[in-house]
């Protein structure tokens, strides 16, 4: 009987090791991964242009767009209200504004914003 519980103690020590091998190993590369990155330039001419909220009827599309010269690289839109969905949130067919568009369940108007970003 000693040599099965030599064998158990064994197996029980490399299993300890693997594991503390596997949770080193692990740290060590979720410790690289926190370090500083190099800060990312906005690009040229980059500014959010801002519709602020207004009350419409339900499904009406608010657009905002962006100053002339520049093109839109992102946007959003936010459904304001007590049973407020937001149902689109896209840019315009020419690449130069935001689109949104919302919902109310229990009401036949809702209040939108809408959000560009734009850069030149």
């Amino acid at each position: 009987m000693p040599s099965k519980k030599i064998a158990t103690l064994a197996l029980a020590g490399t299993v300890t090791v693997t594991c503390l091998a596997t949770i080193g190993a692990a740290h060590a590369q979720s410790s690289g991964a926190a370090q500083p990155s190099q800060a990312r330039q906005a690009p040229a001419g980059y500014q959010i242009v801002k519709l602020p909220n207004a009350n419409v009827p339900n499904f009406q599309r608010r657009t905002v767009y962006c100053p002339s010269g520049k093109q839109v690289i992102g946007g959003g839109a936010e459904a304001q209200g007590n049973d407020a969905i937001l149902v689109g949130s896209f840019p315009t067919d020419d690449g130069r504004g935001w689109i949104g568009l919302g919902r109310q369940k229990a009401y036949s108007s809702v209040g939108i914003s809408v959000y560009a970003i734009c850069a030149s």
